[in-house]
């Protein structure tokens, strides 16, 4: 096992908070960014999809009399500082094998939204922090519960795709609190159901022609803001069925390329999770498994259905990997799973240490998958996000 890595994970931190400042600052005034559309959305035109955050910033820029956009800014660098927090305090004072870094470090994770600067502070790094929150309360808390019960609906009211990733959180639930019977497995499911109830009022009630034509007025008489992106599709896109008409892109090329990227990005923490069992493993459908693997395959299926809804299939690899390493993390940080002792003769865990930082190197920051699907991948973000920066400040633009 190596020795802790707080140094090493505290540089990393703090280096991409920084870039996650800087790129944020630089593009919030942006007429046509997609983050800040996104968080445009708002109740003015009546209870919608995503718009709780639109409302808080719109609440604060009329508190202070501030410009929205900087609002936005300010409540996006928070957000950003918030998670990256978090993370460290997920993954402190642990000792951690090499397999165990590449997972960590791997570049579909932490470092991709400041790599891919247009998905940089999404709706769904809010969602990310909730949860982790929620997984600091005790197990064994009066209100644990009921904090299950209050993320979720936050996590429907701010990006309600996040119904997608249930199945793998119900899976943390059942392996955390060793529960063995049905009832209890029930108990937590109704522990969801205010969320997933404010989740079909979406589905069945998208906002109207009328409303979102308020909350676009709203936005532009009293802000000087149009609506744009995310915040124009919630009309354009309000049905199930317009969701899927997307389909024409999906092409044997794009689909073949994500394949190999979810292959090779998620390949550490496939190769953990093969290796590694509940601490009991009797908890009620866990000793049909040999290992977490194909259970939690299984419980990532739902997320194809993602897949299909939208373009935007890094931001899917991306967040199906943050609650998989979630899991996983939260699990071997509590001493709730055993890793086999096998893996210690893993060749990434025999190559000499100057093979094994190459190859770090080369697999942690020599590339990263592109935010839409018809993007390629890119190349040396570890390069290429320091030398944005820099470029800014001697040419003025990135």
């Amino acid at each position: 096992m190596e020795k802790n890595i707080n140094n090493k994970l505290i540089l990393y931190l703090t280096s991409l908070l920084f870039f996650s400042f800087f790129f944020l600052y630089i593009k919030y005034p942006v007429a046509n960014d997609s983050t800040i559309s996104e968080w445009f959305i708002n109740y003015e035109g009546g209870f919608t999809k995503r718009g709780l955050i639109g409302q808080i910033a719109i609440y604060f820029s009329r508190l202070f009399d501030a410009e929205l956009r900087f609002v936005i800014y300010l409540l996006q660098v928070s957000a950003c500082s918030i998670y990256f927090v978090l993370l460290f305090n997920l993954f402190k004072n642990k000792y951690y094998n090499r397999i165990m870094l590449f997972a960590i470090f791997t570049p579909i994770f932490i470092l991709y939204p400041v790599a891919e600067i247009e998905v940089l502070a999404r709706k769904e790094i809010i969602i990310f922090s909730i949860y982790i929150s929620y997984l600091f309360i005790p197990k064994d808390s009066v209100l644990k519960n009921f904090s299950l019960m209050m993320f979720f609906l936050l996590a429907i009211l701010i990006w309600e795709p996040t119904v997608f990733f249930v199945p793998i959180i119900l899976l943390l639930e059942i392996i955390e609190n060793n529960i063995k019977q049905i009832n209890l497995i029930l108990l937590k499911i109704s522990m969801l159901i205010p969320g997933i109830l404010i989740g079909l009022h979406f589905v069945f009630n998208p906002i109207s022609a009328e409303g979102h034509d308020v909350m676009r007025l709203a936005l532009k008489n009293e802000f000087n803001e149009n609506c744009y992106m995310s915040c124009a599709l919630l009309k354009s896109k309000s049905t199930i069925l317009q969701q899927f008409e997307q389909y024409k892109v999906y092409t044997f090329e794009t689909t073949f390329r994500y394949i190999l990227i979810i292959i090779i990005g998620f390949f550490p923490i496939f190769l953990l999770l093969k290796n590694s069992i509940a601490t009991n493993q009797n908890i009620f459908f866990l000793k049909k498994f040999k290992n977490l693997l194909s259970p939690v395959l299984l419980c990532l299926s739902p997320v194809i259905i993602l897949f299909a809804m939208g373009y935007d299939w890094g931001r899917w690899v991306n967040i199906s990997y943050v609650f998989t390493a979630i899991f996983y993390f939260y699990l071997f940080r509590n001493d709730l799973i055993k890793l086999n002792s096998r893996l210690n003769n893993h060749f990434l865990n025999k190559i000499n240490k100057k093979f094994f930082i190459v190859l770090f190197i080369l697999f942690c920051f020599g590339w990263n998958q592109k935010t839409s699907i018809t993007g390629d991948v890119a190349s040396f973000p570890g390069y290429r996000i320091p030398y944005k920066t820099l470029s800014y400040f001697i040419r003025g633009h990135l």
